[in-house]
């Protein structure tokens, strides 16, 4: 994972710094600044981005509906869907989540990309994990993007870029789904304010297949966890309206830099 993400790096790096002299060319040839960042722009314009902010608010008087199995991929199956964690102070994963997710769509928006979110309001129930995988493969997303936030007990901080150990989508997705991976971490280390999970996974990546999310996914997809709740500086960030801005702008980095690898 660390050898995958290191090039992961250096693609980006030299992938923004292609853009960079593009940008620069376009200027020094007589195009004007303002029509060279439109036409930079104008590579985001329709593609397609679906959200899945974690859990939701309704889960926990309904837990009948998310006990119920659903298929996770590969012959296995899990739960529909969890109550999610909370801070010690009652503020919920599944709040936080959605009030990042709609930040995420703000600053998406108005780049040119079209949203998509797998829920839009706090008080429903679920949908389903492997709903929420179905969500982006029916759109065929550019890419998609779990967000979530961890329960670790308060002697671990720091996020986590989380990716399927393989998906129904195969090999290729997989691959573009590591460069997802590689994008949001470093858009992360750059801008979150967070560190790299302490207590999980390697510098802030992980592997699983447990989740239906991902496994499902057909397009390129990553979980983000923005930090663990149960650590007093990491839900101060969180909770603050200030540290989720600077979480949902890390987040639109990581999908736009992405997304720009590709048209280059």
């Amino acid at each position: 994972m660390t050898a995958g993400s290191a090039l992961c790096a250096l693609a980006l790096t030299s992938c923004q710094g292609t853009a960079s002299a593009n940008a620069a060319s376009k200027v020094s040839a007589g195009t004007s600044p303002k029509a060279a960042v439109a036409s930079a722009s104008s590579t985001l314009s329709g593609k397609t981005v679906v959200l899945d902010p974690g859990h939701n608010g309704g889960d926990e008087s309904h837990t009948a509906q998310i006990n119920q199995l659903v298929p996770m991929g590969f012959g296995k199956y899990k739960t529909c869907d969890t109550t999610g964690t909370n801070a010690d102070d009652g503020y919920p994963e599944h709040e936080f989540t959605l009030q990042v997710a709609t930040l995420v769509q703000s600053l998406l928006e108005k780049r040119g990309i079209k949203v998509i979110m797998t829920r839009t309001n706090d008080t429903g129930v679920g949908p389903c994990v492997n709903v929420r995988a179905a969500i982006g493969n029916n759109v065929h997303a550019d890419a998609a993007v779990s967000i979530h936030g961890d329960g670790f007990d308060a002697s671990g901080h720091g996020f986590q870029i989380i990716q399927a150990a393989k998906s129904v989508g195969g090999a290729a997705n997989d691959a573009r789904s590591n460069k997802l991976s590689g994008a949001m971490h470093a858009a992360f280390l750059s801008g979150s304010g967070l560190t790299p999970s302490t207590y999980i996974g390697t510098d802030g990546y992980e592997v699983r297949s447990d989740l239906a999310g991902l496994n499902l996914s057909t397009v390129p997809k990553v979980l983000v966890e923005c930090g663990n709740m149960k650590n007093p500086g990491d839900v101060a960030l969180m909770e603050s309206p200030a540290g989720r801005a600077r979480i949902a702008s890390s987040i639109a980095d990581g999908i736009i830099a992405f997304l720009e690898q590709g048209s280059k």
